[in-house]
C-alpha cells in the first residue's frame, strides 16, 4: 500500500518535489504504460490543488488518444491542429493557458475548466503523450507548475 500526501500549503517547489520522489517510487520496477499513466494521474490528482481534471492523451497513428486520467468523462481523440492538448502534442511544447475561453481552437470538454496546463511527454524528439491538468480557477497555472510537470514528463517519457 502507498502512503503518499502533500504538506497543505507547502511552497510549489517542494509540492513538486515531493511529487517527483513519489512518483518515481510508484513507478519503480512497473513496465506496464496503462498501470504507470494510471498510477501517475491519481497521484497528481491527489498532490495538486485546484484541478478538475489531471491525466493523459497518448499520440496513436498521429492524433491523441484519451489514456488513464481523473476526472468528469472528457474526448476521446484530439486532432493535432486542436485545443490545447492538440497545440502542446503538434508543437513538442509546454502550453499555459490562462483563459481556455481566449485560446484558439479550445475544446471544451468540462464547461467548468477556466485554465490549462499541458505538457508533452518527449523521447529522443518524438511525442509520445501530454499531460494535461484542467482547473476551474482563471490563471491557476504558472510557470513554477509548469516546470513541475515538465519533470514529471521527462520520468513518463521513460515509461513508454
Amino acid at each position: 500500500m502507498y502512503q503518499f500526501a502533500p504538506v497543505p500549503g507547502q511552497p510549489k517547489a517542494e509540492l513538486y518535489e515531493e511529487l517527483a520522489q513519489a512518483a518515481a517510487a510508484l513507478v519503480a520496477g512497473e513496465r506496464d504504460q496503462v498501470a504507470n499513466m494510471a498510477n501517475l494521474a491519481a497521484l497528481i490528482w491527489q498532490f495538486v490543488p485546484q484541478l478538475n481534471w489531471a491525466g493523459f492523451y497518448r499520440m496513436v497513428e498521429g492524433e491523441l488518444v484519451l489514456g488513464p486520467f481523473q476526472g468528469k468523462p472528457a474526448c476521446i481523440r484530439i486532432p493535432l491542429d486542436r485545443g490545447v492538448c492538440g497545440a502542446a502534442a503538434a508543437s513538442g511544447q509546454t502550453q499555459l493557458v490562462a483563459d481556455v475561453h481566449a485560446f484558439p481552437g479550445h475544446i471544451v470538454c468540462d464547461a467548468a475548466s477556466r485554465s490549462e496546463l499541458v505538457v508533452p511527454v518527449v523521447r529522443q524528439g518524438e511525442v509520445l503523450a501530454v499531460i494535461d491538468l484542467d482547473s476551474p480557477e482563471p490563471a491557476r497555472f504558472d510557470a513554477e507548475d509548469a516546470a513541475g510537470i515538465e519533470r514529471l514528463a521527462k520520468l513518463v517519457a521513460t515509461l513508454l
